[in-house]
């Protein structure tokens, strides 16, 4: 009788211990204002270029175009492990504000656009930038443009 409770105990505990990290790794809600995205692509610093999604890859609601850059942010800990990938191809998922995949111009090939410049003359700092707080990231089969 004793060994059957100490191996019940053991198989609970070890039951718990295993479950722990899933419910950890449930995602935060996505505000009304953002969306969950998944995008492929390169960094270079805290910068993720978008890359082209294979034809088998599954899209999202939340168009981002081929080219258009990133700025990430993300814990300490996560952004160290992204940056030791650079040069590799990675997608990261993460959460963004609608709106600001838009896009203004048009489009002359390659992730390149045309499009008007600033109204008032002044630029500010981190203007038309896009942001996406990475929640997680993983490598992915092809290599980054080098310059």
């Amino acid at each position: 009788m004793e060994l059957f409770i100490r191996t019940r105990i053991v198989t609970t505990v070890a039951i718990a211990m295993l479950a722990g990290p899933l419910l950890a790794q449930e995602n935060k809600p996505v505000p009304k204002d953002s969306a969950r995205v998944s995008v492929p692509g390169c960094t270079k610093g805290y910068i993720f270029t978008v890359g082209s999604r294979a034809a088998n890859e599954a899209g999202s609601n939340f168009d981002i175009p081929e080219g258009m850059h990133l700025r990430m942010n993300g814990p300490k800990k996560m952004m160290a492990e992204i940056k030791a990938h650079e040069g590799s191809m990675i997608q990261i998922t993460g959460l963004m504000k609608k709106g600001q995949n838009r896009t203004d111009g048009v489009a002359i090939g390659g992730g390149v656009r045309v499009g008007p410049g600033p109204s008032g003359g002044s630029l500010s700092p981190g203007g038309g930038q896009a942001f996406i707080d990475v929640e997680g990231w993983r490598p992915i089969a092809g290599s980054c443009p080098s310059r």
